[in-house]
């Protein structure tokens, strides 16, 4: 079982990046899956979602109307468009995959918003 991120990366103030969350080794497709983020001295926060139909989304007010979350089901990838970034969006980023008591992460990527 695999949740690899990718796409992190430094960034100025009011630019965008696109994380992406490869997964390998279950079945992909009946699993919510989520984009947490955690910064320097904070709790994990959970940042955006997205059902295993790709019907439903949220979003953490911090983010809302700035990060698209959405899934490739045939490319067993979840993605994470975040435009407009601020120096508060700082943080590793953490794909996350569950179903059921099934829960499982990815490594993490760094985004780090600065001038």
């Amino acid at each position: 079982v695999q949740l690899v991120e990718s796409g992190g990366g430094l960034v100025q103030p009011g630019g965008s990046l696109k994380l992406s969350c490869a997964a390998s080794g279950f079945t992909f497709s009946v699993y919510d899956t989520n984009w947490y983020r955690q910064a320097p001295g904070k709790e994990r926060e959970l940042v955006a979602s997205i059902s295993s139909g790709g019907g439903r989304t949220n979003y953490a007010d911090s983010v809302k109307g700035r990060f698209t979350i959405s899934r490739d089901i045939a490319k067993n990838t979840v993605y994470l468009r975040m435009n407009s970034l601020k120096p508060e969006d700082t943080a590793v980023y953490y794909c996350n995959a569950k179903y059921f008591t099934y829960n499982y992460w990815g490594q993490g990527t760094q985004v780090t918003v600065s001038s």
